[in-house]
């Protein structure tokens, strides 16, 4: 199977998982941003949630928020 073929296939199945990702990560970002106060430094935070990719965003929501 040609490459050009196989991505037609997968394609598909590939946007809505990068889509999520971006939400994830877009969302996760901007509540960093806004929030004050985080447990840990916010740029520990940052690189987390840019370089993990998916489950960055989902453990900075369970273990980086701090409750106001």
């Amino acid at each position: 199977m040609q490459p050009m073929q196989l991505l037609r296939q997968y394609l598909p199945l590939i946007i809505p998982v990068i889509l999520i990702e971006l939400a994830l990560l877009i969302t996760a970002l901007v509540d960093l941003i806004r929030r004050e106060k985080t447990n840990g430094p916010k740029w520990a935070w940052a690189l987390v949630i840019i370089l993990v990719n998916f489950i960055g965003p989902i453990i900075y929501f369970i273990a980086g928020r701090k409750d106001e």
